[in-house]
């Protein structure tokens, strides 16, 4: 099994001789939608960043948009699930949003997110595109503006070459799930260009995965049990996961 710190950092000093990988989360990985647990600390809240955080993992979290081009961190397309909400995130005011709650909890925006980790941990933030192609560049623009330890994860593989247009700094992952056939995932890869992957954990044993890896990182979701870990941190770079699947060490 390679060393995950150097295998990235080799990646990334092929590009960036100047020094290591700002998204390199150390060997604890990145916690998915934060480091929660139930509605006492639900997913994609400040308090599970902040248990991430001091846990000393990465973040993945979630985002989307409001109908009047706030982006907040979320993972549903609606609030049914997590604020027994029918309203539409994409239909609705950043207003409305603002008065809902998970749990105790507020919903947050990006802006919240990034004044709280303050580039201490890497974030990897998945855009949730939807019908919102046309918006998410000029938004992420604003909002990201200044912002150094994150990449963008997405899969859209047409904003991600948006993004490579008009943010080339920017480090742009694809999210893959498994069982796509070789032309699907060749479209999409040649589309996005990608800086790395997010694989599925079952697309992480899949032959084509271990090639693209001599390329490029490889991030393996979500990992949730100790099993799935020990067979995943083999085959990728870094590793996402919650509830069973967190490093013991």
């Amino acid at each position: 099994m390679r060393c995950f710190r150097s295998g990235l950092q080799l990646k990334w000093m092929r590009s960036s001789p100047s020094g290591p990988d700002p998204l390199d989360p150390g060997p604890r990985g990145f916690a998915h939608r934060g480091l929660h647990f139930g509605l006492e600390i639900p997913e994609n809240t400040l308090a599970a960043f902040q248990g991430a955080i001091e846990f000393g993992a990465g973040i993945e979290c979630d985002l989307r948009l409001t109908a009047d081009d706030q982006i907040i961190v979320f993972h549903d397309d609606d609030a049914r699930r997590l604020c027994a909400s029918s309203r539409k995130i994409g239909k609705s005011s950043w207003k409305d949003i603002a008065a809902l709650r998970v749990g105790a909890h507020p919903i947050p925006t990006l802006e919240n997110l990034l004044s709280l980790v303050g580039e201490r941990v890497p974030l990897l933030l998945e855009v949730k595109v939807e019908r919102d192609l046309h918006r998410w560049i000029r938004l992420l623009r604003r909002d990201l503006a200044g912002y150094r330890r994150f990449g963008l994860l997405s899969f859209d593989a047409r904003l991600l070459r948006q993004a490579k247009i008009a943010m080339p700094e920017m480090r742009r992952g694809l999210n893959l799930r498994a069982g796509r056939s070789f032309v699907q995932r060749r479209i999409s890869m040649r589309v996005a260009e990608p800086d790395f992957l997010g694989l599925e954990f079952a697309a992480l044993s899949e032959p084509w995965a271990a090639r693209t890896r001599d390329r490029m990182p490889v991030y393996g979701w979500t990992i949730r049990t100790a099993a799935e870990r020990a067979q995943a941190k083999v085959h990728a770079d870094a590793l996402i996961w919650e509830g069973d699947g967190r490093p013991r060490n």
